[in-house]
């Protein structure tokens, strides 16, 4: 079993804003996989399926983005998994809009929900899928700038950009994770490949 947890935060205030990108993919990797995220529990919504040969649970954390951790620790823990069985989805403002990165391990960038799973597990070598969203254009704080929507010239492209994250995640599940590491991380950003 690989659990599968896109980051964002829970209610339809923050349903289109950047930081709930996590939330967009796991909706989307439901989707194609015929995937229902619908059971209730460890403060998450869940479900479980295949993807490719891979037994997959995909989580949305149901805590607000800051208490990620204890949502993910709960099902890490009733699920007996090893922390290179966990995978995390999350936005990221050091990578350009629109470009997509695979890692494992390494720091929290100053993303609080990441910190967050950090502290709970007391471990950062699972593997991360990081979706860029880039910096503020304009005057608006850090904090503020992701828990807003996206810019006009953006909104356009946010599909592709999940559709590409979505796509990120089932090629580690059924080309291997160096495979998938070596064409994600090569490709360009979505603006600066248009």
């Amino acid at each position: 079993m690989h659990l599968v947890v896109g980051l964002g935060n829970p209610g339809k205030t923050y349903q289109h804003t950047r930081h709930n990108v996590g939330f967009m993919v796991v909706d989307q990797l439901a989707a194609a996989h015929s995937i229902a995220v619908t059971k209730k529990r460890f403060d998450c919504l869940w479900g479980t399926g295949d993807v490719g040969r891979h037994r997959v649970l995909l989580a949305k954390p149901q805590t607000f983005m800051n208490r990620s951790g204890q949502a993910v620790a709960a099902i890490v823990a009733y699920f007996k998994l090893a922390v290179q069985e966990l995978l995390v989805i999350h936005d990221d403002l050091d990578l350009d809009f629109g470009k997509i990165k695979i890692v494992r391990g390494g720091g929290t960038g100053g993303h609080r929900g990441v910190r967050s799973i950090h502290e709970a597990l007391e471990e950062d070598r699972y593997l991360r899928v990081k979706v860029g969203i880039g910096r503020p254009k304009f005057s608006e704080s850090a904090e503020g700038y992701v828990l807003s929507p996206w810019y006009d010239d953006q909104r356009d492209l946010v599909a592709e950009i999940v559709d590409s994250a979505a796509e990120g995640v089932t090629a580690i599940f059924t080309d291997g994770l160096e495979k998938a590491m070596t064409a994600v991380n090569a490709r360009d950003s979505l603006l600066s490949a248009s």
